[in-house]
């Protein structure tokens, strides 16, 4: 390993400290009020390093969420910002699309090696989750000139309006529903007979199923074993696309480098994002090279692009991230670590009138209480104790656990123990 081991939590102010107060009250003033929630005031990050956060005050915490599951290799990994460095050293921007950065090539060469069953493939860069989805969306017409997709109850696959019609909860769609295609139907999480029920009461609609593996913002939702294949089955049967959404499960979260391949399923595209550069931002849709090249080659104007489409920081830091997960076996220290720690949790947190189901797979574990209250008030107790981990499900009733790759051992079972001592 070559970061810097985590330290345990360290606390020098009440949380938030008084500097985080102050920065609260200048964020009301600017920015617009939808975005951060400020009651209770938040921490305000300041450095990061590992496993490891310090906010403004210098308090010290540890990092039970991975930043949305984004630190994947551990935040500010030594390998990942010297890429960064070196790369904006020689090329801080390129023109993506019309003479892109050497780098945007490497890195979709590593990609498309990575796609799951090795076969030919080919895939689009973005800047977000959101981003990918609206590929690999255009994609599924493209290749079926069917626009109509199956996605799932409980289902997260961000908020762009292309991707937001695939978003389960109503609370984010419905101030926009004006503006949405109301091309998608929601067929029961890790279901395949109710997938095929409302395919068939829709028509000939359908071009597609989105899912994710394990669904994240949904609640660490894990669904019964042969879902995925039994998915697999019916879109080859019935010619659809199947997508699979592996924002957050990617690249090792699971203990598989794709959620996917614990069943051995080949999804026709498979969208990826947070995790890949660990704290960059970019993402990608990649697809069986039979599927992409349903899009027509460009003649000087690409359908589908951006202005900082394979920016070249974003390629370095993810190809620099993708060499650590592989060198320093970072999937399978969240295969082995992640069975460790669920078993430990499900042991501690038994008979405790809080909890009613822990749940996961790799490093992606979830403790759902027994209500979003209950999440909300043990959340915010771990933090006073130096803990971040975050509430998710549709009601906030699931304390969700998705750490760096790269945390200890010893780190990760003494945050669990502080987050069950906040439980109880």
């Amino acid at each position: 390993m070559t970061t810097t081991p985590s330290l345990a939590p360290e606390l020098q102010t009440a949380i938030p400290g008084p500097r985080s107060r102050a920065l609260a009250v200048r964020l009301a003033a600017v920015e617009s009020a939808n975005v951060t929630c400020l009651e209770p005031a938040p921490v305000f990050w300041e450095r990061a390093q590992g496993a490891n956060v310090w906010d403004v005050d210098g308090n010290r915490f540890v990092d039970l969420g991975g930043a949305f599951g984004v630190a994947n290799v551990g935040h500010a990994h030594p390998r990942v910002t010297a890429a960064i460095r070196e790369q904006s050293d020689r090329l801080l921007h390129g023109m993506g699309d019309v003479h892109p950065p050497a780098c945007k090539v490497e890195l979709l060469e590593a990609l498309c090696r990575r796609f799951p069953g090795g076969g030919p493939a080919r895939a689009i860069l973005g800047s977000s989750g959101s981003d990918a989805l609206e590929s690999a969306l255009k994609t599924a017409i493209l290749e079926t000139g069917r626009a109509g997709v199956i996605a799932f109850e409980g289902g997260y696959h961000g908020l762009s309006l292309g991707a937001l019609d695939l978003t389960w909860r109503a609370d984010f769609r419905d101030p926009f529903d004006e503006r949405l295609a109301h091309q998608t139907r929601f067929a029961r999480f890790g279901d395949a007979d109710d997938v095929l029920r409302i395919a068939d009461e829709w028509g000939g609609a359908v071009g597609a199923v989105v899912v994710e593996p394990i669904q994240g913002r949904g609640g660490e939702r894990v669904p019964p074993q042969g879902f995925l294949s039994a998915l697999r089955e019916l879109c080859d049967h019935r010619g659809w696309l199947l997508i699979a959404d592996e924002i957050y499960t990617g690249f090792g979260r699971t203990g598989r480098m794709f959620a996917c391949e614990h069943e051995g399923v080949v999804p026709d595209l498979l969208c990826v994002g947070k995790g890949l550069a660990s704290g960059m931002p970019i993402s990608a849709c990649v697809g069986r090279a039979a599927v992409m090249d349903a899009w027509p080659a460009s003649k000087g104007e690409a359908l589908h692009t951006q202005t900082f489409l394979g920016h070249p920081l974003g390629c370095a830091a993810a190809l620099a991230s993708l060499t650590v997960l592989d060198d320093e076996k970072l999937v399978e220290n969240a295969a082995a670590l992640g069975e460790a720690a669920l078993d430990w949790l499900r042991q501690r947190l038994t008979g405790c009138d809080a909890v009613r189901d822990v749940r996961g797979l790799g490093l992606m574990l979830g403790v759902e209480c027994t209500s979003g209250a209950r999440a909300a008030d043990a959340a915010a107790k771990a933090l006073g104790r130096g803990v971040i981990v975050l509430p998710s499900g549709d009601d906030g009733s699931v304390l969700s656990i998705t750490p760096p790759l790269s945390i200890e051992r010893d780190t990760l079972l003494d945050a669990l123990e502080v987050l069950a001592e906040c439980l109880s």
